[in-house]
């Protein structure tokens, strides 16, 4: 199993990707709470097609923007990648709820709150 959770940098972006995805054992499971663009969605595709990858937890999503922060339940789906990511069995994705948690919202508001006192202040 592996969990990322790091953060979206010039070095981590794809991180995951065809190259890194065949160093998995088959039958790897992949959960992404980070950041989208920290995986190659496409190559994602392919290894689980293969098999390769035997599971995969996406809390978020490259194109997340597009499609998650409002409702589009009433539209057909844009978005060919993701259509075809919900058609694997074995593939979870949810709208990036892992921030909400008690813990991850009082931090947030903390260093909201200090980063004011900061400006503030000069």
């Amino acid at each position: 199993i592996i969990s990322l959770h790091c953060p979206l940098t010039e070095h981590t972006k794809h991180l995951i990707n065809a190259r890194s995805l065949a160093e998995l054992q088959p039958g790897a499971m992949l959960i992404n709470t980070g950041r989208g663009a920290l995986v190659d969605t496409p190559a994602l595709i392919d290894a689980l097609k293969s098999g390769q990858l035997g599971y995969l937890g996406l809390d978020v999503y490259e194109e997340e923007a597009q499609l998650f922060f409002e409702d589009r339940s009433d539209l057909p789906l844009q978005d060919d990648v993701l259509a075809r990511l919900l058609t694997f069995p074995n593939v979870i994705i949810t709208a990036h709820q892992a921030f909400l948690t008690r813990e991850a919202l009082d931090a947030i508001a903390a260093t909201t709150l200090d980063n004011i006192i900061r400006w503030a202040a000069g």
